[in-house]
């Protein structure tokens, strides 16, 4: 398996190597993620959707995903605090998920991480 996040940022030279990889009679599972639209191709003048050449986006499966909602977001920080050992009380971990909806899930877990030390 071989997963690359933030694909766009890999150039037409990677992306050759992609496409002789799939072929091969080796070939692995490729799970790419990006959260581009339409971008330009690193090292060209073309434009794309989420900056994949249309060869080897022709050859994709896009599984497209939703923002976690804030109850969602309560929850899978409630359950981290519980795997991290942390103590937090309801409004501290009500003022956590609105930060992980305005910002990022990442960012609210990091300062649970941070809080514990």
């Amino acid at each position: 398996v071989l997963f690359i996040d933030e694909v766009h940022m890999l150039d037409m030279e990677c992306f050759s190597f992609l496409n002789r990889a799939l072929e091969s009679d080796m070939a692995p599972v490729l799970v790419i993620a990006t959260n581009r639209g339409i971008a330009k191709i690193r090292g060209t003048e073309y434009r794309s959707p989420h900056g994949i050449p249309l060869d080897l986006l022709d050859r994709l499966m896009i599984v497209s995903t939703e923002p976690y909602s804030h109850d969602e977001i309560r929850k899978i920080l409630s359950v981290r605090c519980e795997e991290e050992d942390v103590e937090m009380a309801d409004d501290a971990l009500e003022l956590l998920a609105r930060i992980g909806t305005e910002t990022s899930l990442r960012y609210a877990i990091h300062m649970i991480i941070t809080a514990s030390l």
